[in-house]
């Protein structure tokens, strides 16, 4: 038996891999972990076994991207008791900031890929270099290109 669509996939076992990373790393962190799981996902699914249960090994990738959010939440830098020089912004940008989301848009497409796997789903160099298809190097390099637009772009325009 064939293997269905992946975005029938995503539609079908979604919320149970919502629910695991809500459960593994809280409601805050979990959609993250969510994104991340159907990115790796979706990179291996064309090699899945048929006849393999799905769930079942979208739960695992689950697990390994909660394991991987954790361990990095466990090695970030203690806070200072002093307040920063300014005020600190959310990690993600608003919806409604849609100034900073055409900006985005107005990268050129590599570079809004490398900037949104990396910053936006918080996959490492190594994993947006295999998504794009080129160099560890080159995705580095290729984000920092588009972060150094959109600040060029998006905060010239803030006060």
């Amino acid at each position: 038996m064939p293997l269905p669509p992946f975005e029938d996939v995503v539609a079908r076992h979604g919320p149970t891999v919502l629910r695991v990373c809500r459960a593994l790393l809280g409601w805050e962190r979990a959609e993250d972990a969510w994104a991340e799981t159907f990115l790796a996902a979706l990179k291996a699914y064309p090699d899945l076994p048929s006849g393999s249960n799905v769930e079942a090994w979208l739960v695992t990738i689950a697990r390994r991207k909660a394991i991987d959010q954790h361990r990095a939440t466990v090695r970030q830098p203690v806070p200072l008791p002093d307040l920063p020089d300014r005020p600190a912004v959310d990690r993600y940008p608003v919806e409604t900031d849609r100034d900073l989301w055409q900006a985005l848009a107005e990268l050129p497409f590599k570079q809004r890929e490398a900037v949104t796997y990396h910053y936006l789903a918080g996959l490492p160099y190594l994993e947006v270099a295999q998504i794009l298809g080129n160099s560890t190097d080159a995705a580095r390099r290729a984000a920092a290109d588009g972060i150094k637009t959109l600040r060029h772009t998006y905060l010239k325009d803030q006060p």
